[in-house]
């Protein structure tokens, strides 16, 4: 089980809470996701090490380039149909998981407040930092907003979220995080969540959809390298949390559409003959001029077959919001 602890805000009072969520993970274990995925043939590295709280902010800074019409569309979007599903709930608890700056979610919490619903947000995500400096603003720029903020990893805070306190809920993700999973990791994740949810509670989900694959490589190399400088940020992480030797001039950032697959992919090239070492983990690892380690998928989705996908794990499609493109969904389901 994992240890929790939850602590309020001294000039706050009960309008603010954080409950940070220790790894369910065994200590021994911590690090042996990373073990198997080098381990792969081509390797691969969890995702998940991107957020350490300079990743944190780096994601942010990417969600503001010109190229990365993903946040600016779903902005846009959230925005124009805030109102239509804010109604849907009414009163509830809005949980959104990977919350990040919370920057998108303003327009929503604004319908809400705007409609004369009571509210409590719960934003979850791994970077204490980023989570505690956007619910410091968030309740500053809105007085009449309750704020528990879960710090850890998705599966933790679903496993521990507080006792609901308004008659609904509504869990959000946004940011095509989706397209990060797998078919396998997607199932394992829709079936946690409608596990957290009860019958008649929403899960609102954001989706990239099919595009041209320029439009889609223009997003994930940037002409200013923040891009790069979030996916190589992943081996300065690593180096920190296992005493690690990874000499990040080593290596390069690459990504781009694989079509077959119909997803993003992105890479650290090895720009040489080399070895690191992670000394916490008891392991060395060999990388041959050009060998790449993948670190991230970005799937592009199909309405109607997401839609089948959620159907299979519980969850009935409501109603899909697009832009005038079509270039990104916003999809609201309810937990059957």
């Amino acid at each position: 089980m994992s240890d929790i602890t939850v602590l309020e805000h001294p000039d706050l009072g009960t309008r603010f809470r954080i409950t940070e969520i220790a790894s369910d993970r065994p200590a021994g274990d911590d690090g042996a996701d990373v073990i198997a995925g080098l381990a792969e043939g081509p390797k691969t590295l969890p995702a998940r090490y991107f957020y350490d709280d300079l990743g944190s902010d780096l994601f942010e800074d990417i969600t503001a380039l010109p190229e990365y019409y993903l946040t600016r569309t779903e902005e846009a979007i959230l925005r124009e149909r805030a109102g239509e599903i804010a109604a849907l709930t009414g009163d509830c608890d809005l949980i959104e998981l990977g919350s990040g700056s919370s920057a998108k979610t303003r327009a929503l919490l604004r319908a809400f407040i705007d409609g004369g619903y009571r509210l409590r947000y719960l934003p979850i995500d791994v970077s204490d930092g980023i989570l505690r400096a956007s619910a410091e603003a968030l309740l500053g720029d809105f007085p009449a907003l309750e704020l528990w903020g879960l710090v850890g990893t998705y599966e933790s805070a679903l496993a521990h979220l507080p006792r609901r306190e308004l008659p609904w809920r509504m869990a959000m993700f946004l940011g095509s995080t989706m397209g990060n999973l797998s078919d396998a990791e997607a199932d394992r994740f829709l079936a946690r969540v409608r596990a957290a949810l009860e019958p008649g509670e929403c899960f609102l989900v954001g989706t990239d959809l099919h595009k041209p694959a320029h439009v889609l490589e223009a997003a994930y190399n940037d002409a200013d390298g923040v891009t790069a400088a979030f996916n190589l940020n992943m081996l300065r992480h690593l180096n920190a949390r296992f005493d690690g030797d990874f000499d990040l001039d080593a290596f390069s950032h690459h990504a781009f559409y694989n079509a077959p697959e119909r997803r993003i992919e992105m890479h650290l090239v090895s720009q040489r003959a080399q070895r690191a070492t992670l000394a916490d983990l008891g392991l060395t690892v060999a990388f041959g001029a050009g060998e790449t380690m993948r670190t991230e998928i970005s799937r592009k989705f199909d309405l109607p077959v997401l839609k089948e996908r959620f159907a299979a794990a519980g969850f009935r499609s409501l109603q899909t919001w697009t832009d005038d493109k079509d270039y990104y969904g916003l999809t609201a389901f309810r937990a059957v």
